[in-house]
This record gives structure tokens, sequence and C-alpha cells, in this order.
């Protein structure tokens, strides 16, 4: 009987000059570096940096951001001095001329530890009480207490630390790093995001945050949830088998090469991609979020709970992922943001962070999988030696001049304390390690030279680490 629908069909795609198999072709090219998507080395397979630079030490990076401004004075930089003066007016001096967030033009009151410290693990690396198990680990991380950033206020701070400037629209590291190196998932993006928050009021976490900017669209990264399905939509609709979804995702691809060969436009490249992404990940995904299969232990070791979006199991989850091939992993656990109520909230968010930050170590390690996976944690800047509020309402403010965050695997050298603030915790004064520095370290890790590293955009050769200089941290390497 006369069909007309399949004769059209057959004349469409005989027309468009690609067959299924020439779908199939180009979805596997894009997968690793899009060579449609992108000219130039980025064609390669690998992604744009082909050959790498020099030999990596890491091959994907897990970033746990402490969204808020994590206090260093409470964790990691132990200050004596600054404990005896608990109470008194910061000098002058200290403070003369610098910006400071909301306690600018108020009398400034030193602010002394809020807990204990002690030499902690097989480092004798100083650690606050409030993290135990971490403390417990110094001899896998290094302790970098000198870094410093541009931006005093979260959401420029948050886009500095991500995209190595405060201009909105920019790549951010996990787009950067992708784009670099492409992935080793065949059924995951490259770079996925996931956030986790407390019981007070989180602080906010833009979607710019891991947006792709002027590189290709499918180097921004995927935002999963840890309750409910990972990804919306991921399962067919009722009455849709696999089967029809495979007929479409071809069909559909099939239109779109026929677009990309007259138009020669990226973007097409990277919806031809993101199909067949998708289409895989319908198949991935719920396998990704099945905890089922981890053992009692390591839920216990993570205190993750299956289904929950907590600190816990988005660390948990971040092992399965790097497992899995997938190159950057971001995490944002919210509340850091303590302007009051510092003891309060520091007793309160700190287990649990303390528990899934030395989870996480400790179940890369035990997995070979440690060594080339680098993992930082920190947050956007730091906190005021200076108190805010009185009483038990007490808090600090945004601080930008001296900092610290740990960074671990992947090629760092363990048990190492790097640089010095001064004896308030207020300057970074030796071994200074600018957010810029932060940048060229993960990207050199990777086997990439930052400065070599650029993608031409407005009629400049841009990158990550920016025209200002900067330089990847030496004394940090294994």
């Amino acid at each position: 009987m006369y069909d007309p629908l399949s004769i059209q069909r057959r004349t469409f795609l005989a027309r468009s000059g690609l067959s299924l198999g020439g779908a199939a072709l180009g979805s596997l090219l894009a997968r690793d570096a899009v060579a449609a998507a992108v000219p130039g080395p980025a064609a390669r397979v690998g992604g744009a940096v082909y050959p790498l630079h020099h030999s990596p030490k890491a091959k994907s990076v897990i970033f746990l951001c402490l969204a808020g401004g994590p206090s260093h004075l409470e964790t990691f930089d132990y200050k004596p001095v600054l404990a005896k003066l608990d109470g008194q007016e910061m000098p002058e001096s200290v403070t003369a001329g610098q910006p400071i967030a909301q306690l600018q033009g108020q009398k400034l009151i030193c602010l002394g530890p809020r807990t204990t410290f002690t030499n902690r693990g097989a480092a004798g690396t100083p650690v606050s009480d409030f993290f135990p198990r971490l403390g417990g680990l110094s001899h896998k991380y290094a302790v970098v207490r000198s870094m410093v950033t541009e931006q005093i206020n979260h959401d420029p701070a948050h886009t500095f630390m991500n995209c190595g400037t405060a201009l909105s629209g920019r790549p951010s590291m996990g787009a950067w790093v992708t784009y670099g190196l492409g992935s080793e998932a065949d059924d995951l993006p490259g770079f996925i995001v996931m956030t986790s928050k407390m019981g007070r009021n989180p602080q906010p976490i833009a979607a710019r945050q891991w947006h792709s900017g002027f590189l290709p669209g499918q180097f921004q990264g995927v935002e999963f949830a840890t309750s409910g399905a990972p990804v919306h939509y991921v399962a067919n609709p009722p009455g849709v088998s696999s089967a029809h979804q495979r007929d479409l995702i071809d069909t559909v691809a099939a239109l779109e090469h026929h677009r990309l060969a007259r138009l020669a436009d990226p973007e097409v490249a990277t919806r031809i991609a993101q199909y067949e992404l998708a289409f895989r990940m319908q198949s991935s995904v719920p396998t990704l979020a099945d905890l089922s299969g981890e053992t009692a232990e390591t839920l216990a070791l993570y205190g993750a709970e299956p289904g929950k979006a907590s600190v816990g199991t988005n660390c948990l989850m971040a092992r399965r992922l790097v497992e899995r091939g997938v190159r950057f992993v971001h995490l944002y656990h919210s509340d850091w943001d303590h302007h009051s109520g510092i003891d309060g909230y520091m007793k309160e968010i700190c287990p649990p962070t303390d528990r899934a930050a030395a989870a996480l170590l400790t179940d890369l390690d035990r997995r070979g999988l440690l060594d080339e996976t680098l993992v930082v944690i920190g947050g956007e800047f730091g906190r005021t030696p200076m108190g805010q509020g009185k009483g038990e309402t007490i808090g600090r403010d945004h601080h930008i001049k001296g900092f610290s965050m740990l960074l671990a695997g992947g090629g760092i050298k363990g048990g190492v304390v790097h640089g010095e603030t001064d004896d308030f915790g207020y300057n970074a004064v030796k071994d200074i390690v600018h957010v810029r520095d932060l940048h060229a370290t993960m990207l050199h890790l990777l086997g990439i030279d930052h400065a070599r590293f650029t993608v031409e955009f407005q009629g400049l050769d841009s990158k990550l680490t920016g025209v200002e200089p900067a330089r990847y941290v030496k004394a940090l390497l294994a």
C-alpha cells in the first residue's frame, strides 16, 4: 500500500546527504571536544589542548566550595596574638585604607578565635577543633593560608573565584577545563554541579557561576539534584519507549546536521552533541543516583542520606562521578556567611562538612583515585579578624586580604602549610597566592600551561588567568 509518509522520510534522508550512521559519528566526534564545533586544535580527540603542554598529575577536579566565605580564623589559621587581644580595639595601622564590607566606618574590635586549635594528624598541622576528622588527614593535603582575592561581596567574589574575572558572561573554570581536556565520560556531562544547604538562609549561587561564556555551550556545567531525579525529565514519559526516543534523536540530529552544513554554526554542533548525550544520560543517570550498591560503612563514612541533598551525599556523588570519567565536579555547600551568630552556626555546619570532606579524601585514596583527582576546599573569601555585632549574635564580616584553602591529591604535596597572614589574620604577608595563581596551579596539574591556554574573543587572546601576572605555585607540588 502506498505510504506517502515513509517515502517522504526516505527522500528526506537521501537528500540530506547524511545517513543515520553519519549522525551517530558526528555525535561521537562531538562527545570529546566537538570537532565540528570548534575549529583548529579543539577538533582533535581529547580537547582543545592536544597534545597536553606537559605530563599531567591530575585527570579530574572536585571543588568543594563553602559558599558564603568560611572563617580562616576558626578553621586552619590559628592566631594566638588575636586571641590575646580579644575585645580590644584593632590597631588602626592594620586596617587603614583597607576595603571592608559592612564594617566600613565603624569602630573595629578584635574578635579572637571561637574555638581551640590542635596539632593534628601525621603532619601535626594546627587545625581547629571544628574539623577533627579533616585535621586527622593533615598529611594528605596542603593548607594555603595566604590566599587573596579582589572582590569583597559575594556574587562578584564567586564570579572572580570561578571565572578569573568579576565580569559576567566569561567561562567558568569547569568550562575551561572540560574545553581544554574533553571528557572521559561517554554517558555523562564532563562538568557537573551540585548544591547543598543547611537550615539557615543559604548564600544564593547564580547559574552563571558554571556557565560556558564564550566557549561552546556544551562545556557549560550541568546541575544535578541529589533529591528526587538528578536531572529533570530524565525518564521517558508514559507511552514513549527507548526505541521511539532513539528514532526521534536520529531524526532531529539529521535535521541539525543539515543546518550545520549550511550555517557552520558551532552552537548547532553543540545541540547535536547534547541531544545524543541526553539520550545516553537516560540510562546512566538513574544508575549513578542509585546508592544502594554502596556499603553501609561508606554511607556512614560520608554521613550520606540517599535522596537528601546534603554535603555528605554530594561528596559521595562526586566520587562516583570522577570514577565514571567526569572531568570537573563543583560542589556548592551554602550557609557560611556568618555576619552574626558565628559560634552557633559553626557548631552546626562544621560537623557534617568535616565528615564529608574527610570521607571524600579517604574514599578517593582507598580506591586509588586521589592521586589523579585534585580536590580543592574553600570559599570565595574569608572573614575579618574584627567582630561584627555583640554578645551571642557576634559574627565576622567579609575579608579578601588573607584567607585559607585546602588542596589535596592530583600532584599536591601533602602535609605542608604554605604562606602566612599577619598576627591578626588580616593581611597575607608571606608566599601570597592570588586566585589567578590557584587557577594556574590547577591547570598545571592537569597538564596545561595557563599562559598558552587561550581562546580568541572580541579580538583578544582570552584565558582563565586573565592579563595580570599569574604563576603556578611550585611549592605546593609533590
